[in-house]
């Protein structure tokens, strides 16, 4: 394979990535499952036990797909509104198995008070590890692991 062939390739694989990465959050932002199912491992690369890993920021260590995936129907059914900003997002593809790391700008919104009202919104940040595998079916989400970024009041930095 020549240099350039390979280099092609590579490329192809991390806009793959990154596109199954974008995929997640706008599901996410749309609050549909079944597209949020889509951008996990399917059933036949993790069962209800394990195959799927998920930490959501405060929470504890999800294992196995049915658990992940029901975290996620409880935080949609749970959010009036969310937005997600990604800054410093990198992807590194090695074989089969490709990392990216963002920082999630998370904007949301709250029930409002009295109907037709919007809601509080609030904004935080986290920093997200989202681990993918090449499968039959592309590029698949394996683990997402979100830290919050505790910032102080007083410091610009």
């Amino acid at each position: 394979m020549t240099a350039e062939r390979q280099s092609r390739e590579e490329q192809e694989a991390r806009d793959a990535v990154e596109a199954a990465n974008a995929a997640l959050y706008a599901a996410l932002e749309a609050g549909d499952l079944d597209a949020l199912t889509d951008v996990w491992v399917s059933g036949a690369d993790a069962d209800d036990v394990r195959g799927a890993i998920c930490v959501h920021p405060g929470w504890p260590v999800l294992r196995g797909r049915a658990s992940v995936l029901r975290s996620y129907a409880l935080i949609m059914a749970h959010t009036e509104y969310i937005q997600f900003f990604l800054t410093d997002v990198e992807v590194e593809v090695l074989g089969d198995v490709a990392l990216v790391t963002c920082t999630e700008n998370i904007l949301s919104g709250g029930e409002a008070e009295e109907e037709g009202e919007l809601g509080p919104l609030v904004g935080g940040r986290v920093v997200a590890t989202n681990l993918f595998r090449r499968t039959g079916d592309g590029w698949r989400l394996w683990s997402h692991h979100g830290s919050p970024v505790l910032t102080s009041g007083g410091d610009d930095e």
